[in-house]
């Protein structure tokens, strides 16, 4: 029996092996609250503060400006409504129409109830931010703009150093990032980003893991209440140990990143000449998408329909955000773009990483090919 190919990179990622095996030993060797008085939880607590700082030095920021969170979903939720509640006497918040739902999930809540006004900006049939709409939509009341780094369904990059400038020029707004499909796979630069999101998931690393880089001067109101964690801006017993081997995990993805670049590359490229050889399949990620991800349509089998085909012949991939996945609605991403109802409603994300091989992208366009011809006609 073949082994199964995992293709979804974009929803998670394996745990690297060395990540594992330092929090394994850390479970080991320790338990007590690393906020406890005595010795060994003052020794936890050390140890937690070293690799925030080592967290910071790997992203240019200072150590009081990380707050570890359980992941991009609470660090993005976080961003939006704790600069908002901060800020009552501003009342507009900027997003984009494509982002992950967990933005705009609590931005929909600003507006229920606290009577925010969101503007939800349109995007390009390339899937990203124009600046001037950004530019246009600015104004006196705005307290926070939040744009995505890198789409998720698409592998759209929105301009985000050039889009944190234009915030910080042109308003007395503050900035935020989704970093959470960009670290790691692309160069971040954080200069003109107030707040990010990054999870740790997404770089080989555990799951219930994340941080949110928010900068001293940002104003901020805790979601969660309770003990002093984070610097009074997280209550809760801290998760020390997935928080220790984030340093780790950021680490070795940084440092990784250059060296597996051309390897994905070369994926992708591979990839996207095949799927342009099937007839009826067409490529929604636009050209200068990032290499992780491709996201392809085929009118004439449904999303659900084709993932179940390839799951049948060993390959895991997704349709859209797995946040999404059990959702019967078309790609609002897609929409977004232009694309039909048709083009959206039968869309699927394949998603690499390095521990994928070309001879795994040719065994998938071998199945295709077959389903397409099985089951579909356009």
């Amino acid at each position: 029996m073949q082994p199964r190919v995992y293709f979804d990179n974009a929803s998670t990622t394996r745990i690297h092996p060395d990540v594992l095996k330092t929090y394994e030993q850390l479970l080991e060797k320790y338990f007590v609250n690393s906020e406890s008085l005595y010795s060994e939880g003052s020794e936890i607590s050390r140890m937690l503060e070293k690799a925030r700082l080592s967290i910071a030095g790997l992203l240019g920021v200072q150590a009081e400006d990380i707050m570890f969170t359980s992941g991009s979903s609470e660090s993005n939720s976080a961003a939006i409504k704790g600069v908002a509640l901060a800020m009552p006497e501003k009342k507009h918040i900027i997003t984009t129409q494509v982002e992950h739902s967990s933005i705009l999930g609590a931005c929909r809540q600003m507006e229920r109830l606290f009577g925010c006004r969101v503007t939800y900006l349109p995007v390009t049939p390339a899937g990203t931010v124009a600046v001037e709409d950004l530019v246009k939509a600015l104004d006196d009341d705005t307290c926070l703009v939040s744009v995505m780094h890198v789409n998720n369904e698409t592998g759209a990059i929105n301009p985000i150093n050039e889009i944190g400038r234009i915030v910080r020029t042109r308003s007395h707004a503050y900035m935020h990032a989704d970093l959470t499909q960009s670290m790691g796979k692309i160069p971040v630069d954080l200069t003109d980003i107030d707040l990010a999101s990054i999870s740790a998931h997404k770089l080989e690393g555990l799951k219930g893991s994340g941080l949110l880089v928010k900068r001293k001067h940002v104003p901020f109101e805790p979601l969660i209440n309770g003990g002093e964690q984070e610097q009074g801006q997280r209550g809760g017993t801290s998760n020390a140990f997935a928080n220790m081997v984030f340093a780790k995990t950021l680490r070795l993805a940084l440092e990784n990143e250059a060296a597996h670049r051309e390897h994905i590359h070369e994926l992708h490229e591979r990839m996207l000449k095949g799927l342009r050889e099937i007839d009826g399949v067409e490529i929604n990620s636009p050209e200068n998408a990032l290499d992780c991800i491709i996201n392809f349509s085929y009118e004439a089998i449904p999303s659900e329909v084709m993932q179940n085909a390839l799951n049948s012949r060993g390959f895991m991939v997704s349709a859209r955000s797995t946040c999404e996945s059990k959702s019967a609605n078309t790609s609002y991403v897609l929409k977004a773009m232009g694309f039909s109802d048709r083009r959206a409603s039968s869309c699927i994300r394949v998603c690499f990483s390095y521990l994928n091989t070309t001879a795994e992208v040719d065994a998938f366009l071998k199945e295709l090919k077959e389903i397409t011809k099985r089951y579909g006609k356009i």
